[in-house]
């Protein structure tokens, strides 16, 4: 891993999310508070959420993180699908913090050192990608000052992803946050059937159930999923929606939802 330096700029507020500060932290500040996420019998250690502009995927994105202040979580493992760029296995940036309207956000170089035999350093790959982007405001107001870890998924296979969530997830005060939207440009009905399946298998902890269409995150849920497995963990559902039911018509919808994962209450 090449030293980290300079700051990722921004690549879609004005777009996916408001640029202006006060704006942004309000609209979030806003979705967390109107999150209602049911009582839990799970210890929250990894969360699934969407990552579309947040007019669409902000609401369920916000029934996780409406869960997670006051956790004590001091540092985050984001992982989500490369958009732009193919690569095989993980990719990791070479910024030393990615900027947001409401600040910087450190990546933590010791933890980021964690994920360097199953990563690549793909600068490019990082450049444009949204998926991690829009989840940094969301974190920044549910939890604060925090140091981050910038994970890019280039291809199918999840145990890249498996093995770097088990190593992290033995450091204490540390969060995954698996970034993915579901079924994409179906119609509504469709979409609610096809992300009703894709949910029941992310529930059911099933990995290999999940396949192309099910979501553009499938291979880090994959990953989580076998973690979840090996670890005799649960997965439980918060929010299941789709542009269809937030801001959008129902002729070419994409699905959301938001899940948690972790060990059960005994």
């Amino acid at each position: 891993m090449a030293a980290m330096s300079g700051v990722r700029p921004p690549a879609v507020d004005g777009t996916f999310y408001p640029r202006d500060p006060a704006r942004l932290e309000a609209a979030v500040r806003r979705m967390i508070a109107a999150a209602a996420p049911p009582s839990l019998d799970v210890d929250i250690r990894m969360l699934v959420v969407p990552h579309a502009g947040y007019v669409y995927s902000g609401p369920v994105a916000a029934s996780a993180y409406a869960l997670v202040p006051d956790m004590g979580f001091r540092w985050v493992v984001l992982v989500g699908p490369s958009h732009f760029v193919r690569f095989p296995g993980l990719a990791l940036p070479d910024a030393a913090a990615f900027a947001t309207p409401l600040g910087d956000v450190p990546v933590d170089e010791e933890l980021a050192a964690a994920a360097v035999p199953y990563a690549r350093d793909r600068p490019d790959a990082h450049a444009r990608e949204h998926s991690l982007e829009v989840q940094l405001p969301f974190l920044q107001v549910s939890l604060g000052e925090i140091a981050f870890v910038p994970v890019l998924t280039g291809d199918e296979d999840p145990e890249p992803t498996a093995r770097l969530l088990d190593d992290v997830l033995d450091i204490e005060d540390t969060l995954v946050v698996v970034s993915s939207d579901l079924s994409h440009y179906e119609d509504y009905a469709t979409a609610q059937r096809l992300d009703a399946a894709t949910a029941d298998a992310i529930v059911g902890l099933r990995a290999d159930d999940l396949g192309e269409a099910s979501a553009c995150g499938r291979t880090g849920i994959r990953g989580a999923l076998r973690v979840a497995q090996r670890r005799d963990w649960a997965c439980r559902l918060l929010d299941l929606r789709s542009s269809g039911d937030t801001a959008g018509d129902r002729q070419r919808v994409v699905g959301y939802g938001a899940f948690v994962i972790g060990s059960v209450h005994r």
